[in-house]
């Protein structure tokens, strides 16, 4: 369980970053919050996986197709919220 969560928190902050470095502009986020992009997401990408290839991680955990759906995932969540807070930052 403990190596579950700690597998989950790496790839999470790996997922997170590289989002960050892919989407252009700066985001004014910590590094819980890249963790917690990461981690989201992860469930955004395996979801978007899911419905795309009707698989699921039968084949283990921690796979590269895995990574590269929470990096695709990651992108997807932080473009939202960039966009989101821009809306935000307009209207005041």
């Amino acid at each position: 369980m403990i190596g579950l969560i700690v597998s989950l928190i790496v790839v999470g902050l790996i997922a997170g970053a590289l989002a960050r470095l892919i989407i252009p502009g700066k985001q004014d986020i910590s590094i819980p919050m890249t963790i917690l992009l990461g981690i989201v997401g992860s469930f955004v990408g395996g979801f978007l996986g899911y419905l795309i290839f009707h698989k699921d991680s039968a084949n283990g955990f921690l796979q590269p197709s895995g990574i590269i759906g929470s990096v695709i995932g990651a992108v997807i969540v932080l473009f939202i919220w960039t966009r989101v807070a821009d809306r935000r930052s307009v209207r005041r």
